[in-house]
């Protein structure tokens, strides 16, 4: 529809629309009906509803960004989660599939003979104050030096199992034999390094009695009651095989016996 001046004329608004100078005359009482939209101005048409339109989109625009923020986000979290769970887990994996098959290995050597172990038949094993004469039991002199004793009569204390830097009595030591457990005896003068593997192993097995020994014909002797085995050092392969063996073994004359309780460590 077409929108006049006072002459007349049709005045155009700059968006195109007309615009009637003599609205207010014909939109204001006493006019029954209210004016189109048409026929009011440009300046009293409502802009709110474009406005607001506007203002959704561009909310809804953030809210698209911050979610796809958002996900890029959880998925970063995710992968480097589970890289740093790759990095924990294989590790572990591999060490534990190590000991395992370690431990299998040591467990089937300590089923076959030991190479080089002696074994001697114990006469005695009664507790008594004096010291022992261990010859009858075990040569303790040797070619190259002495062995400690595989049993026999011995102190009524128990030396306690452990580790330790200075040499141990023997008649304490052989009533821990009795016990179950395994002494590893080692040169005085032993490198720090192998000394440290053999403090290892008596700290991981409550039944392994370690000290050094004078004399000692081997770099190590493991001892255990009624048998022994020389060894070249502490990485000889008969070793751990010897303790899985004998640590608690049929042999014990009193198995389960407290290593502990005694005199030492």
């Amino acid at each position: 529809m077409k929108m006049y001046d006072e002459e007349g004329a049709v005045i155009e608004t700059p968006h195109g629309a007309t615009y009637d100078p003599a609205w207010r005359a014909r939109c204001r009482p006493p006019r029954t009906e209210p004016c189109t939209a048409l026929e009011m101005p440009m300046s009293s048409r409502s802009k709110r509803p474009t406005q607001d339109a506007e203002r959704q989109a561009r909310l809804a625009a953030l809210r698209e960004a911050q979610q796809k923020a958002d996900r890029r986000r959880r998925i970063i979290l995710v992968i480097a989660g589970a890289a740093v769970a790759f990095a924990l887990i294989v590790p572990t994996a591999i060490v534990l599939m190590n000991q395992t098959r370690r431990t299998a290995e040591v467990e089937a050597a300590a089923e076959a003979p030991i190479e080089g172990e002696e074994q001697v038949e114990v006469p005695s094993a009664t507790h008594v104050a004096e010291p022992v004469p261990y010859e009858t039991v075990a040569p303790t002199a040797v070619a190259g030096g002495s062995l400690p004793p595989l049993g026999g009569d011995h102190d009524p204390v128990v030396q306690n199992c452990g580790f330790y830097t200075a040499p141990v009595r023997n008649e304490n030591a052989v009533h821990s034999l009795e016990h179950g457990a395994v002494w590893l005896t080692y040169q005085e003068g032993l490198d720090a390094a192998a000394v440290e593997r053999l403090r290892a192993l008596a700290e991981d097995n409550s039944y392994v009695l370690a000290s050094p020994y004078a004399d000692l014909a081997a770099p190590v002797v493991a001892t255990a009651w009624g048998v022994q085995v020389a060894l070249d050092s502490v990485d000889d392969e008969r070793l751990a095989p010897f303790v899985e063996r004998y640590q608690q073994g049929e042999q014990t004359p009193e198995p389960g016996a407290p290593c502990s309780g005694g005199i030492g460590e």
